[in-house]
């Protein structure tokens, strides 16, 4: 039954209940035009009396009826969208908008059929105030008809605002700008000022013994910003003495700083304060620099060709930081015999060249099975030891060539390695397999490694232990080796024992180098997988990196880090006594303590928890002799940007909308908040004091009463008096 007409303030409507089918009336009115039309041209002179009375009887066949609607009115939505992003933390921003936020909702409850919907804006995706983002979302669920207008509590500051307004709000589905109001409320007495430190670019990586480049800006926002001012810029390195310069605000300033050890560096920067600007929290950045190796240069020299050397090679091929030079020794120089020498493939092993000249130039020289038969003389021995005491890394892996008159333990190399191996009863062969020590269990090297096995009873593995887990689970053991080396005597430290517990790893510090002895040729075998094999590659690797002083394989080392405002100490020792207390200096000086207690992996633990008003900058945890560095990583970059209460950002939109922007002031127990009211549409929606909220006609029919407009006992009559006057009209000639 359709309507014609509304009168929707008054709840009335004409509507039609056709008497007859459609297609029946079509028929019957299309007849009643050819009568009259007949009539017509023969000349009736009563034509217009009959065709009132055909048109009379159409209405009433159509059936108008006079409609009454029963409705009810649905009521008006405020929205009011709180932004709780980390920039609302700066000040009494917080409390301002707590303060406000009571105030609209006793105004809201005060206006009749107005419902209030709250939403909330947070930073916990980390992507900066998402405010219109925010907007969306809960207008979405909102009927188009119903919401009468939004209120934002902000700093104004909204990171998903566009470049140029839209034409619809708050999408390009929603309804069109105007239509609803914005108005955005702002906890602050005007628009204030903010002085940020910007990284522009910063290397994640640096080489040892080269510089690094900084780029970093000064910007001032606001009304304070002066073009062309100058800023006084702290850079502080570690623990360093802080370094001081001049910049201009708003230009881009290049820093060169050398990198001077390998792993990580800290740099902090602050720049100076601006008179009058809202918070220092931006003023601030901290710089991770690691410090790395130009491709470290290791001398691999190979014994007779073994099943050991193709491991070497592809452990260290596999790490692209290593420039690799590799020598096996095919051809010892007392081997005489008829071959031509334009039919040699060799060429001359480059003694000279390797150990005297170029030796410096290495990071770790490694022997791999390597029988001293005069290949080296003396003197060439002598430089590798003296290459060991001036910082480089030597490891040798031994087996039968190792023992006997002549071998290098009688050489100038004897002077820096840390295991003896008599002539007699000095080689094992007997499976056995690897075992960890006490220390071993502890140590950056071996602590850790896959499939370790538990501790066993009385000690750390012989000659008989399987190295099986409980109930003899092979998951944690490792697999036989069988062959070895039984030393007389050691120095150093022993990471793991062969036969009947014999040292099996050595590690030594030696000047100011380093030297491992691996007392067996055997490792190849855990890459085959022989019983469940072992970590070979990871070994072999630590031990290598170890040996090139990597930080992280440190045994003596004191380690920080900063993870949610938290901060964590972690220190090792070589002798297990890393528990105890270490001093914590806080970015503004303020020493504290910090209680650490020894961990399942070797190393002791404490944590702490920061200041969240001083949590930025670079902390510092020393034990007297070490220091450590950490410094927190804002979660946020894009929130801390900008910390200013600005109306700047949003200042293109709200207009458009029919909005204002109103400042709410500083002070959380009388915040200057507008009074609301109800506008219709086309009216001003803000004012001294006030902002307004569209008037809305949204509502719902509860019911409909339909009465007839043309009763028969009044249209039969009527036709049939126009009838009788048409033919009275005709009657007479």
């Amino acid at each position: 039954m359709p309507d014609i007409l509304h009168w929707r303030p008054a709840g009335l409507a004409i509507g039609l209940q056709p008497l007859l089918p459609p297609a029946t009336l079509w028929v019957l009115g299309l007849a009643m035009l050819a009568a009259l039309a007949l009539l017509a041209w023969r000349g009736g002179r009563g034509v217009w009396w009959r065709a009132g009375a055909f048109a009379l009887l159409f209405c009433w066949l159509l059936g108008p009826v006079l409609l009454r609607e029963r409705w009810r009115p649905l009521p008006r939505t405020l929205l009011m969208v709180t932004d709780r992003s980390g920039s609302m933390r700066v000040g009494p921003r917080e409390a301002v908008v707590d303060a406000a936020q009571r105030a609209l909702e006793r105004e809201a409850a005060a206006i009749p059929g107005l419902q209030l919907r709250r939403a909330t804006v947070d930073d916990r995706e980390h992507a900066g105030t998402r405010l219109l983002e925010a907007v969306r979302r809960a207008a979405a669920d909102i009927p188009r008809d119903q919401l009468a207008g939004i209120v934002a509590l902000s700093d104004g500051e909204a990171h998903d605002a566009p470049a140029e307004p839209p034409s619809r709000f708050p999408s390009e589905s929603g309804p069109p700008i105007g239509e609803m109001p914005l108005h955005l409320l702002i906890p602050a007495t005007g628009e204030e000022s903010d002085r940020r430190l910007r990284v522009l670019q910063a290397p994640p990586f640096g080489i040892v013994g080269q510089n690094v480049t900084l780029r970093v800006q000064v910007d001032d926002l606001g009304p304070a910003a002066r073009p062309g001012a100058n800023a006084i810029l702290t850079l502080r390195r570690d623990g360093d003495a802080p370094l001081t310069r001049n910049v201009v605000v708003g230009e881009p300033q290049d820093i060169t700083l050398p990198v001077t050890a390998p792993g990580a560096m800290l740099l902090s920067l602050d720049a100076s304060p601006l008179a009058g600007e809202v918070s220092t929290l931006n003023n601030r950045a901290v710089v991770r620099i690691t410090g790395v190796r130009d491709r470290l240069r290791v001398l691999l020299v190979s014994g007779a060709p073994n099943q050991g050397e193709r491991v070497w090679r592809r452990l260290l091929k596999a790490d692209p930081s290593v420039d690799l030079v590799h020598f096996t020794i095919l051809r010892p120089p007392d081997k005489d015999d008829t071959t031509p020498l334009n039919e040699l493939a060799l060429i001359a092993f480059p003694t000279r060249e390797l150990f005297q000249e170029k030796i410096r130039q290495f990071d770790l020289i490694i022997l791999d099975g390597f029988e001293n038969r005069g290949i080296l003389p003396l003197a060439y021995l002598r430089n590798i030891a003296s290459f060991v005491r001036g910082g480089g890394g030597l490891l040798l892996t031994a087996g039968p060539e190792f023992i006997g008159r002549g071998t290098l333990q009688d050489t100038p190399l004897s002077e820096v390695l840390p295991a003896h191996v008599p002539e007699e009863g000095g080689l094992v062969e007997q499976a056995f397999r690897p075992m960890p020590t006490a220390l071993g269990r502890r140590h950056p090297v071996t602590a850790g490694l896959p499939q370790m096995p538990p501790p066993t009873e009385g000690g750390a593995g012989g000659g008989g232990n399987t190295g099986a887990g409980p109930n003899g689970a092979a998951a944690n053991r490792w697999g036989p080796w069988f062959r070895a080396l039984r030393p007389d005597r050691t120095e150093g430290e022993v990471l793991l024992t062969g036969p009947d517990r014999s040292p099996l790893l050595v590690l030594k510090q030696q000047g100011d180098g380093r030297v491992a002895m691996l007392l067996s040729d055997q490792a190849w075998l855990w890459s085959r997988g022989e019983d469940g094999g072992g970590p070979q590659s990871e070994l072999l690797r630590r031990i290598s990196h170890w040996l090139m002083k990597e930080p992280e394989l440190e045994e003596n080392q004191l380690s920080a880090a900063i993870l949610d405002d938290r901060l964590t100490v972690s220190r090792r020792d070589a002798d297990g006594s890393g528990a105890g207390t270490v001093t914590i200096v806080a970015p503004d000086g303020i020493r504290r303590s910090l209680s650490l207690a020894a961990g399942n992996d070797g190393a002791a633990h404490g944590e702490m928890a920061l200041p969240t008003d001083a949590a930025d900058g670079i902390w510092e945890a020393t034990d007297g002799t070490r220091h450590a560095f950490a410094a927190a990583v804002p979660a946020d970059p894009t929130e801390l940007a900008d910390l200013r209460a600005t109306a700047t950002v949003l200042q293109p939109l709200v207009p458009r909308t029919g909005g204002a922007v109103a400042w709410l002031g500083t002070d959380p127990k009388a915040p200057r908040v507008p009074a609301l009211r109800l506008v219709d549409a086309g009216q001003t929606a803000a004012g001294d004091g006030w902002i307004g909220l569209r008037r809305t006609a949204a509502h719902v029919v509860t019911g409909r009463d339909a009465r007839g407009l043309l009763p028969a006992w009044a249209v039969l009559p009527l036709c049939l008096l126009f009838l009788l006057l048409g033919w009275f009209r005709e009657g007479r000639r």
